[in-house]
């Protein structure tokens, strides 16, 4: 009896957390869908800006916004990783972590010795993992998936501009998972400042539609006021991909789970049934043979 209730306990064990598997994919299923419209159409925008701003990419060095492409020797880097607040998500945080050290490790390791690279965390998984490894981690943003707006996000922004621009970094950086699709996240390293122009792409795009602009009031005003804008689009674009990631990724681990456990409460019923059947067997063993000592 005893390995009867045993098996028992398990069986209601595992059912009760095959229901919260359930409830947490459907929740994380919800929150996928509000995330991946929101992605969807941000990229189209973001990208638009982008090339724009690769077609205007010569009038850069001639406007003050060049303080935003100086190129300067790579001393003092700052890293921004994007994590989740919660575990439950497979290999979402556990990935992120290995391409921050990884980008490090291939890029900064001299800078790493001398203490110049900084941290820049969103999202308390990686707060926690760089913190308890002793990482100079400047700063953390654990609260901005909380309430996931452009104006959070555009004001940190801001900050992160002001830092290259006032010259406390040289390099910045932004390590995040990309959203592909719920079952596939991209690991993603992009350089936010100093600003990178791909030359072939704006030399091909100045040839073609260089003559397709109307610059209303002038070039450098629309300069000035798209580089800033372009800037604060990718980190918003970052954040909010990194989270259409998670849910993602959560929902995929949520619903293996689930399956996970129906398989294994499909075999603790077949060894409940066998324990069961050995003891009804045992039970008639004892009857007939006690039947049988007393006829003897």
């Amino acid at each position: 009896m005893a390995g009867l209730k045993e098996v028992r306990i398990r069986i209601a064990s595992v059912r009760s957390t095959q229901q919260i598997t359930s409830a947490m994919k459907m929740v994380a299923a919800s929150k996928l869908r509000k995330a991946q419209n929101s992605i969807i159409k941000l990229r189209p925008y973001a990208a638009k800006l982008r090339e724009i701003l690769q077609n205007l990419s010569g009038s850069i060095e001639n406007s003050g916004e060049s303080m935003y492409s100086e190129q300067r020797e790579p001393q003092k880097i700052l890293l921004i990783v994007i994590s989740s607040n919660r575990g439950l998500c497979g290999a979402f945080n556990s990935n992120i972590m290995k391409a921050a050290l990884a980008l490090i490790g291939d890029k900064y390791q001299a800078q790493l010795a001398n203490g110049n690279v900084s941290f820049i965390t969103i999202g308390k998984r990686a707060t926690e993992y760089f913190t308890k490894r002793n990482f100079k981690v400047t700063g953390h943003h654990d609260e901005f998936f909380d309430n996931l707006t452009f104006a959070n996000i555009s004001s940190f922004a801001e900050s992160l501009m002001q830092s290259f621009v006032k010259k406390k970094f040289d390099r910045i950086e932004i390590v995040y998972n990309q959203f592909k699709n719920a079952a596939v996240q991209k690991l993603v390293t992009e350089q936010f400042l100093p600003i990178v122009h791909d030359i072939q792409t704006s030399q091909t795009a100045k040839t073609q539609t260089s003559a397709d602009y109307i610059f209303e009031p002038d070039k450098d005003t629309v300069v000035r006021e798209l580089i800033p804008k372009t800037l604060r689009i990718q980190v918003f674009k970052a954040v909010l991909d990194s989270f259409a990631a998670e849910m993602g990724a959560r929902m995929t681990a949520m619903q293996q789970a689930t399956d996970n456990a129906k398989e294994l409460l499909k075999n603790l019923n077949i060894t409940y049934n066998k324990a069961r059947q050995n003891q009804i067997t045992n039970e008639l063993i004892e009857i007939v043979s006690g039947a049988e000592a007393l006829k003897g």
